[in-house]
């Protein structure tokens, strides 16, 4: 799973959204992509929320290798705070589930 937050400059804070979500078709359509979603989180901060789920380390790396991901980091990645992180998860079951 890969989850966390996003940070740019609140003026561009639309420009990056648009250029990021343009990309939510090609990860959703990658092989081993389960869910992919981003939102902004608070407009005021520049702050966008990642939300990711992966079938396994190899898909993940095939999608961070496309090239469209690394056009939008090349064009981003130094104006961006990334606070995203990938997390390992077990044991999934419903929310109220015991």
């Amino acid at each position: 799973m890969i989850a966390g937050h996003v940070y740019v400059n609140p003026d561009e804070l639309e420009a990056f959204v648009s250029e990021a979500r343009a990309t939510i078709p090609l990860a959703r359509a990658t092989d081993g992509c389960l869910f992919f979603s981003c939102a902004i989180d608070d407009p005021k901060e520049g702050s966008m929320i990642m939300l990711e789920r992966w079938r396994d380390q190899e898909a993940l790396s095939a999608y961070l290798a496309a090239p469209h991901v690394q056009a939008l980091f090349a064009k981003w990645g130094s104006k961006m705070r990334n606070e995203v992180r990938k997390y390992d998860a077990s044991n999934e079951r419903a929310p109220l589930g015991v």
